[in-house]
């Protein structure tokens, strides 16, 4: 069977900008709408939003898989203590910074976006941890520099979260800051 090449005419190109032009202002229009409707920051957070939280608390186990113990009770403490540092965290950044960070959060949990670019179509709640570490594999993998930079984010922030309480420094061998007084 010979090998079937497609060349790009004129026509093609111009056609496949104007449907790439209107998918993509559809998505902003569609992100801009929802993320109206759920940017109330959650209940003793600053910046993060029940949306986010509930995909931060999906991810993070999954992140944390080979340093916090199978124990609930000290998993949850992790998670909750993660989810107080990254809110921290978002505080602490530049306004471009976090205003990026909130869109890459908008863009994973919003449900138009979430199934098509992380593989994720039900909820955060019911995702099993191996569709979230595939959706990690495939984003660190991708040929697309975005979802690269957008995993190495989302693994950042929870590292940096993670690292930053005292319970995870002896993991790490970490004696902690020293005592200068």
């Amino acid at each position: 069977m010979p090998k079937m090449t497609y060349q790009l005419t004129r026509r093609g190109f111009l056609k496949l900008g104007l449907a790439s032009g209107a998918a993509l202002s559809f998505m902003t229009v569609t992100l801009g709408v929802t993320s109206l409707v759920n940017n109330q920051t959650a209940s003793g957070f600053s910046y993060l939003r029940s949306q986010d939280i509930a995909m931060l608390n999906a991810l993070l186990p999954v992140i944390y898989t080979a340093t916090v113990t199978n124990n609930s009770a000290e998993q949850t403490t992790q998670i909750s203590a993660s989810l107080i540092a990254i809110d921290y965290n978002l505080a602490h950044l530049s306004p471009s910074m976090r205003k990026l960070t909130l869109q890459l959060f908008d863009l994973i949990t919003n449900p138009v976006t979430r199934g098509p670019l992380t593989g994720i179509w039900g909820a955060w709640s019911t995702a099993s941890p191996e569709t979230i570490q595939h959706f990690l594999n495939r984003w660190e993998a991708s040929r697309w520099t975005l979802l690269n930079q957008g995993q190495a984010a989302i693994l950042q922030l929870a590292r940096l979260a993670y690292y930053s309480q005292p319970q995870s420094w002896q993991l790490c061998g970490y004696p902690g800051p020293p005592n200068l007084g």
